[in-house]
């Protein structure tokens, strides 16, 4: 017997519906039912706003546990299960910037995670002028065999997302990685604006964590930040208030219908802990910051749920912020079963209470 969720209000397309409820069957949405067709049938009474689950594209870790080349599928299982319970039912793990042998084995680790979507790799191939937190010994140009390991790890996984720099990955090797469905990002760059727009004809269709670590618009060089905006790129976007201001988010979101939210989740994300090691480097979490001990930005202490507050209580609209911790990220990955609430379709869903906090998740209809 199918299970009917009726809640305040629900993210329907492009709309907050007050007159719908939801039957879920075996793990999927069997139907919308609109109210007056509910009958005497039981229905379980929601407080608030029920969304698809967050897709989130950018996590690093999460339950205590850092991505990294020592994870197995047991640790990145346990990680998108800590990601789940905060409302992210669907992640793209991320490695920053690492040697050879630990990006090979994280591939090997996550071909062999059962229900994995994919893999976000932030480097190694990034510009050592805006290496942020990663370590720029370790920051590499794209060689010949690093190309062909993406190109055979995209046949494995569903999903696997590169970010490069034009100062280590040419403009061959980002349109080789896009004819074999890789999804590459550009990120940790210094470049002009007519580059980045070379490297967009090329196949790089993202920029990564927009405003951070890339170069800044400005009146005569629009940098990677202008052609992030200006060109029909997707862009994420960490709204915590601290790597972004309001103001420069307000006026990113005015420009362009492309942005959606990431994480930048750290080990810290559902795990009770202050500090955590990232290399060999200490990361301390302080004032909802992450930082190292030098005070650089490492990562964020943010769930995808309070991004979502964040973006509302700065003044975008509601639907407007829900669809970009969900719908956006889903279609950009092509996942059109997930990100929306419609027949047939995973059912899996965040509850926001009046004040947007997260109140309840369901992964695969199961309440967590």
């Amino acid at each position: 017997m199918s299970t009917i969720l009726l809640p305040d209000r629900m993210l329907i397309g492009d709309s907050l519906s007050t007159d719908h409820a939801v039957a879920l069957d075996g793990g999927r949405i069997a139907a919308l039912i609109p109210k007056r067709e509910i009958g005497d049938r039981p229905v379980e009474r929601l407080s608030g706003t029920l969304c698809p689950g967050f897709v989130d594209l950018q996590v690093n870790g999460g339950g205590g546990h850092m991505i990294s080349g020592t994870s197995t599928p047991e640790t990145l299982s346990q990680i998108g299960a800590a990601h789940a319970r905060l409302g992210a039912t669907t992640i793209l793990p991320t490695l920053i910037t690492d040697t050879p042998d630990a990006t090979r084995a994280l591939i090997r680790a996550a071909c062999r995670t059962p229900g994995l979507e994919g893999l976000h790799l932030e480097g190694p191939h990034l510009d050592p002028r805006r290496a942020g937190a990663h370590d720029p010994a370790l920051i590499r140009p794209m060689s010949d065999e690093d190309l062909e390991r993406y190109i055979d790890a995209k046949r494995a996984l569903k999903t696997l997302k590169i970010t490069v720099a034009p100062a280590s990955a040419t403009v061959d090797q980002v349109s080789r990685l896009t004819q074999s469905g890789v999804l590459i990002a550009l990120g940790h760059a210094d470049c002009r604006y007519d580059v980045a727009r070379a490297y967009h004809e090329a196949g790089a269709s993202i920029a990564t964590h927009l405003f951070n670590a890339m170069s800044q618009m400005g009146s005569r060089e629009p940098g990677l930040v202008g052609a992030a905006l200006d060109l029909p790129i997707y862009a994420g976007l960490i709204a915590d208030g601290i790597h972004v201001h309001p103001a420069s988010a307000r006026m990113a979101l005015a420009t362009s219908d492309r942005i959606f939210l990431v994480t930048d989740a750290m080990a810290v994300s559902g795990a009770a802990v202050d500090h955590f090691w990232l290399q060999g480097r200490r990361i301390l979490r302080r004032n909802d910051r992450l930082t190292l001990e030098d005070g650089t930005l490492a990562g964020a202490d943010l769930t995808m749920a309070q991004a979502v507050r964040n973006l509302i209580t700065w003044g975008t609209c509601p639907v407007r912020a829900l669809n970009m911790a969900t719908r956006l990220p889903a279609e950009l990955i092509s996942r059109a079963d997930l990100g929306r609430i419609a027949s047939g379709l995973p059912a899996n869903f965040a509850l926001l209470d009046a004040d947007w906090a997260l109140s309840s998740v369901w992964k695969n209809g199961l309440r967590l």
